[in-house]
């Protein structure tokens, strides 16, 4: 099948190759409509690592997918030919421990698309798990159920943060992640969400697409302690860490109301330090989140009910066969490009 292959740093290849595609008992096998373009595949392309995971042959992209099932297995249940789905793009081990205890995202022998060695979806058909595999609503439609993906990670953020109807927030960073972690924020009951970022079109991106219970501070233009200050003296309730900036992080707790909350989600190119001491005189609880467990089903609600409006995300539009010129954009991308959406042949 045809699938675009990073065969090394900086060389991309759309081509027609054999890829293994046998159909599990509890497999179903779909056509891809369209995938979303994420930092990670940019990331791999340019650097051709992220850490420890190394590209070392060639590998598809893509983890942000939705399509339609063209074959099931003879142990599905709950899908059939003609579904249109999102896929969960992670399989773990469901013998883990770390499955068993409902942690699968962090089970060390997950198998996550486009994740060395592991091929990703920005092909013509993938077989996937039925278990990891959600049937869209009729008013869903593929676009949206590729951004199902990035919107678990904002979903899950939330979830663990445990918001409490009224609470407010500060987003640190106002990239994919942040936009999805201020909506799932404001969905999951914030009664105000201060979005920040230094990159000003991102912030009249929010301003022109969502409403005021999310507003927007430009961190190169003026003191956001102090803007915090202003409108929540005591501080926010959380502050969603979101830029995987060193010097973010250790902000954290300059924001936090006494008692308040830190989620970590952005991802620090080396350790970062925090201000114990400050987070010690306000018992400030940290939290982490690596990817996202239990969610999918939640966030695909949230687009359906018209609670989280994910459409706006998408600022750009490539076919299939445009995919490399997609990620050529993407390497370089101007402050107003928010998603990146490869559609595949019908």
């Amino acid at each position: 099948m045809k699938a675009l292959f990073l065969d090394k740093k900086d060389s991309l290849s759309l081509r027609d190759e054999a890829l293994p595609q046998d159909l599990g008992e509890k497999d179903v096998r779909i056509k891809i409509a369209n995938v979303g373009i994420c930092g990670s595949d940019v990331h791999y392309c340019l650097h051709g690592n992220i850490g420890n995971f190394v590209v070392k042959e060639p590998m598809v992209l893509g983890h942000e997918a939705s399509g339609t099932v063209i074959e099931v297995g003879s142990g599905v249940k709950h899908l059939r030919v003609g579904d249109r789905v999102c896929m969960e793009p992670g399989i773990p081990d469901y013998a883990s421990t770390q499955t068993l205890k409902g942690m699968y995202n962090l089970d060390p022998e997950v198998r996550f698309w486009a994740t060395p060695p592991i091929h990703g979806c920005l092909r013509e058909s993938i077989v996937h798990p039925a278990s990891l595999t959600f049937k869209l609503p009729d008013n869903v439609s593929f676009e949206e159920g590729a951004l199902v993906e990035p919107l678990a990670i904002g979903v899950h953020s939330a979830k663990k943060a445990r918001i409490v109807p009224g609470d407010t927030a500060l987003v640190l960073g106002a990239g994919t992640i942040g936009l999805v972690t201020a909506l799932s924020a404001v969905a999951a009951g914030c009664s105000h969400v201060i979005l920040a970022d230094s990159k000003q079109q991102k912030l009249d991106f929010v301003r022109k697409h969502y409403d005021e219970r999310i507003s927007t501070f430009n961190i190169a233009t003026g003191d956001l302690k102090a803007h915090v200050a202003k409108h929540f003296p005591e501080g926010v309730d959380i502050v969603f860490e979101a830029s995987g900036s060193a010097q973010a992080i250790l902000s954290t707790t300059n924001f936090l109301c006494p008692g308040g909350k830190v989620v970590l989600i952005g991802m620090p190119s080396a350790p970062a330090a925090i201000d114990i001491v400050e987070a010690q005189t306000k018992e400030v609880e940290f939290l982490t989140i690596f990817r996202y467990a239990n969610v999918y089903d939640r966030a695909i609600k949230y687009i359906a009910s018209g609670q989280i409006n994910v459409k706006p995300l998408i600022t750009h539009r490539y076919d299939f066969a445009d995919t490399i010129k997609a990620f050529n954009f993407a390497a370089t991308m101007p402050p107003d490009a928010i998603k990146i959406m490869i559609k595949l042949p019908d």
